[in-house]
């Protein structure tokens, strides 16, 4: 499934000729791959222009069925995950201090480089990772986004013990179960009238749930802001203590309004997340394997990937939508 126009808002199907493992790389035939929503912001040209077409997919999981010449450490027949980040050059500033995440010359999985919204997809082997066994593949995909991005968030708000999630979706389901688990109380803010989503995040354990506009019952220590609205910013700032910090999670978010300094007076932090690095995927798997993570998720085939990407912009994805391909596993 490719996008084909700028800004068309839906993909479309192809035949393409099987694409071949280069020196570095591998050649995973793919079984699962979730449906982000930066792949909608793809769709709907809300991302900076990209050389189309393009085939967008970045939460993969496939079986290795062919290994570059110079590649060490996988063989033939092994279950990886590939993510978004995936390329870097090792070689400039950010790189070399340990911050591959904003590598000028980084190149994006599904946006740079073909996806896995396909049969098949060639990948960079280092930023390739073996998957915890004990996840089918429709549990693992969302791991490798919407899991690993959010981790990534997850740290940067530093050790709150009241944390706010703004927009209980893919990501936020995935890391409420980890602050739960780390003894923090979670409060989910949903869109209003979303109940489906209030009542996912009780039943993992959410302290609180209620809509974005809704005042939690206690001051929040920090604040995730999943849903891509810039208006949610003030509105998190109003929420936290002193001292306390939002951060924004996603590639894209709408204008962040005018807001008084006050909101932000008392040493209070905005800062957003870039993407990912590889020690993020290594630490977030080694939780993954040790914290038994439910992924919530609706199936869709691929050929009803503009199916998921439709439900996923009309809100109406519970949990995470991941494409199942080529006899995948649920």
């Amino acid at each position: 499934m490719v996008l084909t126009r700028a800004g068309a808002g839906a993909l479309d199907a192809c035949e393409r000729t099987m694409p071949l493992a280069g020196p570095d790389q591998l050649l995973v035939k793919v079984r699962a791959c979730g449906v982000c929503r930066t792949d909608l912001h793809l769709a709907d040209g809300e991302l900076p222009p990209i050389a189309l077409p393009v085939v967008p997919g970045h939460e993969i999981v496939g079986i290795v069925e062919a290994i570059g010449e110079r590649v060490a450490g996988f063989t033939a027949g092994d279950r990886v995950g590939v993510p978004w980040l995936g390329h870097t050059c090792g070689e400039c500033a950010f790189c070399r201090s340990g911050r591959e995440n904003l590598c000028v010359n980084a190149r994006m999985t599904g946006y740079h480089l073909d996806g896995g919204y396909a049969e098949y997809v060639v990948a960079d082997a280092r930023f390739a990772f073996n998957l915890p066994a004990a996840y089918g593949d429709a549990e693992a995909a969302p791991l490798m986004c919407a899991g690993l991005i959010g981790y990534r968030a997850y740290r940067l708000a530093g050790d709150a013990k009241r944390l706010g999630l703004y927009g209980f979706g893919a990501a936020a389901h995935i890391i409420a179960q980890v602050a739960v688990h780390e003894g923090r109380e979670v409060y989910a803010f949903t869109s209003p009238g979303d109940d489906r989503a209030q009542a996912l995040a009780r039943r993992l354990g959410a302290a609180w749930a209620g809509a974005s506009t809704e005042a939690p019952p206690a001051r929040l220590d920090a604040a995730i802001l999943f849903a891509p609205v810039g208006a949610l910013v003030p509105e998190a700032l109003s929420r936290i203590v002193p001292g306390g910090v939002v951060v924004g999670a996603g590639i894209h978010m709408s204008d962040i309004p005018a807001f008084p300094y006050r909101l932000l007076w008392e040493e209070r932090i905005v800062r957003s997340v870039a993407n990912l690095t590889r020690e993020d995927a290594r630490e977030f798997l080694a939780v993954a394997s040790t914290l038994r993570i439910h992924t919530q998720v609706q199936t869709y085939g691929l050929a009803d990937a503009n199916r998921a990407l439709a439900d996923l912009r009309g809100g109406r994805v519970n949990g995470a939508a991941v494409l199942m391909i080529g006899g995948a596993s649920s």
